[in-house]
């Protein structure tokens, strides 16, 4: 269910009708015509299960700026509030799944489930700014065309690949997507430009600089810095290459938002403990410490931080809002239109506690996020989204015909659980699972099922506080594949329940994994409650290549590189994709035949 509030500049574009200009107080935002904008094609999809009618309905992200609003929701569809007389919000025209939506300045851009990126504007197709291309296309190196992440800068776009390879595309002239040119008519770019390799996360917004964070948590940055954007120390107008930002404060890094003229830092301490910092020009008071100037990242200290953590901050134009894990609401900056929804236009220096209006979800703020744009704000429900994986796991966690180990809480509840997936989930170490036990045996039930749901996900957002004390027996940098690769390579036989046989050979597998990589066996297992199957049989049309194949994938994701594909291969795995139902994952098992196929012929 939708659940969406509002505040700051309703114009620019306008987003709800009948309202004023300035909305001073968060008020509910309901989509104008919604049902008149959904496509000719509306009555393919009436067989739709109310969870799929129901992520059309809950949003996924925002994303705005001072041209355009768009929301995505959870089903992969989005619509956009574009700035001229057509007040009603307008389907986007990709047929792909969208994954992410991004705007700049005078640009927006959609990653899709199959890796693709679609932007328009006119500093990346200056012949039709209005006209989609796919950008990830041009790429020059084949092999890094399957996309990760993208992010848009004010007239730049910037694309993270699976390879972990960073490009930009679009303006130069500052140098944020590091070429150089020494003819400024000449600073742009309508193809991606290779910026750095090994980086792990871009972050960019309303400024034109940019910074890359690698894989070892070094962070870099180019491009604008005439006002200390990049917290470089030093006051240089343009950074031509990515240089790596000194003086950063201990901790992980978790996020980076930029303002127009200054940038903020969100760092996670050896005790989860989190702390913002910020650096650049305060002009417009965003940088939340009553500084004028601050070449550096210094930290944003209040009172108001001292008992509580973060879980999330969004920065506009020049505005903050943050949510804390005490429930509470935070802002600080330029406040012309009231984007802080504190009912007047004086502007903060520095935090203050805004007030929360109710909220029809209101048992906990985390499942709220926020979203900062070009004068105005976003308060909006939507639970924690994970991968397809980790998001099937934390479904089938409430499936007791699937669990097979208990645990008890401080109130002698019993809360069961998946030993295979903690097993691997966990450090490897004999007595993770008795460690486990017994902070369960401390904990209420809401509490537990939070921790269970953050050794599933590895995500310790849904509760920092809880996640500090089980970080100790989590495997904190395996992702959910190695996991699962793990899972594939465990000699013991007695932990994978189910079988199939091909001619008169059989081969064992975990139900639980395939429930989570196939709707074929997903149906099969969770419509009988009581299931005694355990084979299926006749997978005789796949030749021994293709079911080695099909058994490594339902496990990774990948292919193994010493495979060599075939047209033969992929007719043969087509088939079995559409038998098994194997459409869930991104990428999926065709898609990487396909591409595997081309990069070897």
């Amino acid at each position: 269910m939708n659940d969406c509030l509002f505040f700051g500049y309703n114009q620019y574009p306008k987003l709800i009708k009948n309202e004023p200009d300035k909305i001073t107080k968060p008020i509910q935002f309901k989509f104008e015509n919604e049902n008149e904008n959904e496509n000719e094609n509306e009555n393919e999809n009436e067989n739709e299960n109310e969870n799929e009618n129901e992520n059309e309905k809950q949003i996924k992200q925002i994303s705005s700026s001072s041209f355009s609003t768009i929301f995505l929701f959870k089903n992969g569809k989005a619509i956009e509030y574009l700035n001229d007389s057509n007040q009603n919000p307008q389907k986007i025209q990709i047929k792909e799944n969208i994954q992410k939506v991004t705007v700049g300045y005078q640009n927006e851009a959609f990653l899709t489930k199959e890796g693709n990126v679609f932007a328009k504007g006119r500093h990346v197709n200056s012949k039709n700014p209005n006209k989609f291309i796919n950008i990830s296309s041009l790429i020059e190196d084949p092999n890094d065309r399957v996309i990760q992440d993208v992010v848009s800068g004010y007239n730049s776009i910037y694309l993270l690949t699976s390879n972990q390879n960073a490009y930009g595309i679009g303006d130069n002239h500052f140098s944020q997507i590091a070429f150089q040119s020494n003819n400024k008519k000449k600073r742009k770019s309508e193809k991606p430009i290779l910026m750095m390799k090994n980086v792990s996360k871009i972050f960019s917004g309303n400024c034109s600089h940019v910074f890359l964070l690698n894989s070892n948590q070094e962070l870099f940055g180019c491009g604008k810095n005439n006002h200390g954007t990049l917290g470089l120390g030093y006051r240089k107008k343009e950074i031509l290459q990515p240089i790596q930002i000194q003086n950063i404060p201990k901790g992980k890094i978790i996020d980076i938002q930029i303002g127009f003229e200054h940038s903020i830092i969100l760092i996670e301490d050896e005790n989860l403990k989190r702390k913002l910092y910020s650096c650049g020009d305060d002009d417009y008071n965003g940088l939340g410490k009553g500084d004028k100037y601050t070449n550096k990242f210094t930290e944003i200290k209040s009172s108001l931080f001292e008992n509580d953590n973060i879980l999330e901050f969004s920065v506009g134009t020049n505005h903050t809002l943050i949510l804390t894990s005490n429930n509470k609401m935070i802002g600080f900056g330029y406040n012309y239109s009231d984007q802080l929804g504190t009912e007047d236009t004086n502007h903060q220096l520095i935090p203050i506690q805004i007030e929360l209006p109710k909220l029809r979800f209101n048992e906990d703020i985390s499942n709220y996020h926020i979203y900062c744009g070009y004068l105005k704000s976003f308060l909006y429900y939507s639970p924690p989204s994970f991968s397809n994986l980790e998001e099937d796991l934390i479904k089938l966690f409430k499936r007791k015909e699937f669990c097979d180990i208990s645990f008890k809480t401080k109130n002698g509840e019993i809360i069961e659980a998946h030993k295979l997936i903690l097993k691997y989930r966990l450090n490897q170490n004999q007595n993770q699972i008795e460690k486990l036990q017994e902070i369960i045996s401390n904990k209420s039930i809401k509490e537990s099922n939070q921790i269970f749901e953050m050794i599933y996900s590895n995500n310790s957002k849904i509760n920092p506080i809880l996640y500090s004390e089980i970080k100790e027996i989590i495997n904190l940098n395996e992702k959910i594949e190695e996991t699962m690769k793990r899972i594939y390579l465990n000699e013991n036989e007695n932990e994978k329940d189910f079988i199939i046989e091909k001619k008169e050979k059989q081969y064992k597998f975990p139900k639980l994994i395939l429930i989570m990589r196939s709707e074929l066996y997903r149906g099969m297992f969770l419509s009988v409650i009581n299931d005694t199957s355990n084979k299926v049989t006749d997978y005789s049309e796949l030749s021994n290549k293709s079911f080695q194949i099909f058994e490594y994938w339902i496990y990774s994701n990948q292919i193994k590189d010493e495979i060599q594909i075939t047209q033969e291969i992929i007719d043969e795995l087509e088939t079995g994709i559409d038998y098994f139902q194997l459409n869930q994952t991104n990428p999926n098992l065709f898609d990487l035949l396909i591409k595997k196929f081309k990069n070897q012929n």
